[in-house]
């Protein structure tokens, strides 16, 4: 990938460049599926976490868990999800804006003093498009889009998997991205685009 279109990825729809990666290990809990499903969803985890060099554990020494993914059917059952509005007190409005929307997927991170990304909240409406998606594709597309703060356009045009011999699979581009975004060497957050050329040298050395 040539550095602007690393930098595309990470510019958002006001122009304005923001990058972040998780600053402590991803702790995830997942709401609304059935038990044969959750090995699917942990798997994309520990598989996404494995490329990037970084670390699950059972729990957060400050949160509990850090990362809580929600399928549900309509945007209104999130209004009765016990303490969910003070853990995200904007979601009243939140959920409405989501319903004119017609949305049917949203992710909302949280960040740390040092701004790295410390809290992640995964919300999938299962409408047709969603439930039509094989779990380990959905799950893998998911585990994706919270693995880094991307930007809200970086996937709009194109998916971040691909098929490979029928098997479903990260792109191989953009896990040069994530591996080189997780280099200790590398910030745990960025708001300049110089940042996007750091990356692509860091892409460069693994060929």
């Amino acid at each position: 990938m040539t550095p602007d279109e690393i930098e595309a990825l990470f510019l958002t729809s006001v122009g304005e460049y923001r990058f972040a990666r998780w600053g402590r290990p991803i702790v995830p809990v997942i709401f609304g599926v059935q038990d044969e499903t959750l090995p699917v969803i942990k798997g994309a985890f520990e598989a996404v976490c494995t490329l990037a060099g970084h670390q699950m554990a059972e729990t957060d020494p400050e949160l509990g868990t850090n990362c809580m993914v929600f399928f549900f059917r309509a945007w209104s059952e999130l209004l009765e999800v016990p303490d969910l509005d003070r853990l995200i007190p904007e979601l009243l409005p939140l959920v409405a804006r989501l319903q004119e929307a017609d949305a049917n997927q949203y992710r909302l991170f949280r960040f740390d003093e040092a701004g790295a990304i410390k809290a992640a909240f995964v919300f999938l409406r299962m409408d047709d498009a969603l439930s039509e998606l094989p779990a380990e594709t959905l799950a893998l597309g998911q585990v994706v889009q919270v693995a880094l703060l991307w930007s809200d356009n970086a996937f709009r045009e194109r998916s971040p998997l691909a098929l490979a011999a029928g098997t479903t699979i990260l792109r191989p581009e953009l896990a040069r991205v994530i591996r080189a975004a997780y280099d200790p060497a590398m910030p745990v957050t960025a708001q300049d685009s110089s940042h996007a050329l750091r990356l692509a040298a860091r892409m460069a050395r693994e060929q």
